[in-house]
């Protein structure tokens, strides 16, 4: 079996504060899918807005499938996610806070052969906030090589 797929949004975390985390299926076509699995996607620049009580992520690149003819995909188009109405909901209420915006966090290829991104509400921080982060990502870098010696 193949290496599993794992695309993080590894500048998501030092960008925001996650209030609150979802896993949602994403509607693609088939060499969308194609290119997922052999992992030639990125979620960097991605964000997600509800249009009509559905979500959407815009952004997200899917590279052109290398097989692919002329039924190949557009690499940045608006591609939907797929969540509950309950969890719609929810997003839809809390959304209408100011500050607040819903971002990838990563995206993945489930068990059954799906593929899948957390998402999360989250709220921008601060540079205070952003320097604090790093200070304690330091300090705990130095307790644990101090353990070492």
């Amino acid at each position: 079996m193949s290496t599993p797929i794992n695309i993080k949004n590894r500048r998501a975390k030092f960008e925001y504060e996650f209030l609150e985390k979802f896993t949602a299926g994403i509607q693609l076509t088939g060499t969308e899918i194609k290119s997922i699995r052999a992992g030639k996607a990125s979620i960097v620049e991605a964000f997600c807005f509800i249009n009509n009580d559905e979500l959407f992520i815009k952004n997200m690149f899917i590279a052109e499938y290398e097989e692919g003819s002329y039924n190949n995909h557009e690499p940045r188009r608006v591609r939907k996610l797929l969540l509950n109405r309950n969890e719609i909901d929810k997003l839809v209420k809390k959304k209408k806070d100011v500050g607040l915006t819903i971002i990838p966090i990563n995206l993945f290829i489930n068990g059954k052969g799906y593929a899948k991104i957390d998402i999360a509400l989250a709220k921008g921080k601060k540079l205070y906030d952003k320097r604090q982060d790093l200070k304690s990502k330091d300090d705990k870098r130095s307790m644990d090589r101090a353990k070492k010696s």
